[in-house]
């Protein structure tokens, strides 16, 4: 008694003779069904990439269900997904603020000011300043980076603070 064993997809030769077999069909399922909106060809190519990752789970009489099945899911995800999209691209994007023009006015004058004063300090301060506040640098990791000792650096830091806090009275809140 001889049965009748089915064929493995998992073998390349068999799955080579399923592509050259129905790739060309899935090809024109795909491009008689969505026409040019996605590209078929990619989609085709999922679809045999999704059958050779369940190879073991197919059988190759249920191979060409699969491949279209899969495919015309595929197309149809990507169709949902350029409308999301779509969507997305025709709202028009929040244009106002509720801060009032002297405000932003202040808060440009103020950040060249800062920068100003920043670039006025000395080299040590502030590279000790601004591995401090904008690194997040603890005052013993600062010291061990420059090579000083943790009193000088916090030296450093508190000079820029009192440099930074003189020139920038103009901008104190009253």
């Amino acid at each position: 008694m001889s049965k009748n064993i089915p064929e493995d997809i998992c073998k390349e030769s068999v799955f080579e003779r399923v592509y050259n077999s129905l790739g060309q069909d899935l090809h024109n399922f795909l491009y008689y069904k969505f026409g040019s909106q996605i590209n078929v060809d990619d989609k085709a190519q999922e679809a045999f990439i999704k059958l050779w990752d369940n190879c073991k789970t197919v059988h190759l009489s249920k191979a060409k269900s699969f491949l279209f099945t899969v495919a015309n899911n595929l197309v149809l995800n990507e169709l949902k997904h350029q409308k999301v999209v779509l969507k997305h691209q025709q709202e028009s994007p929040k244009n106002y603020t509720y801060e009032t023009p002297e405000f932003i006015l202040e808060k440009e004058q103020f950040a060249k000011r800062y920068q100003n004063v920043l670039e006025s300090l000395t080299e040590e301060q502030r590279v000790a300043f601004l591995l401090s506040k904008v690194e997040g640098k603890t005052h013993k990791e600062i010291a061990q980076m420059l090579n000083i000792t943790q009193k000088v650096v916090e030296y450093r830091i508190y000079s820029a603070f009192n440099i930074l806090k003189d020139k920038l009275e103009a901008f104190r809140k009253k």
